[in-house]
Parts: structure tokens; sequence; C-alpha cells
């Protein structure tokens, strides 16, 4: 039971790093093609 706790407490970090990845990441490239394309992001 503890092992099993353990396991999912420590996932969510994960789980919330690979979010903020694809976030940052999709953010990131529609600011360099907007840059690009000398357009804003808004």
């Amino acid at each position: 039971m503890t092992v099993a706790l353990s396991v999912y407490v420590l996932m969510w970090p994960v789980i919330v790093a690979i979010v903020l990845f694809v976030i940052s990441r999709g953010f990131f490239l529609e600011w360099l093609d907007a840059r690009r394309n000398g357009q804003d992001m808004i």
C-alpha cells in the first residue's frame, strides 16, 4: 500500500512537467513562426 501511494504521489510532478513542456513547446514554436513572418502573436 505504501509503495502504491508513493508512486501515485511521485507521478504528479512528472505529469505536470510533461504538460508544461508540451504547452511551452507549442508557445515557442508559434512565437518563432510569428517572428519569422513578421506578425504579432496576438
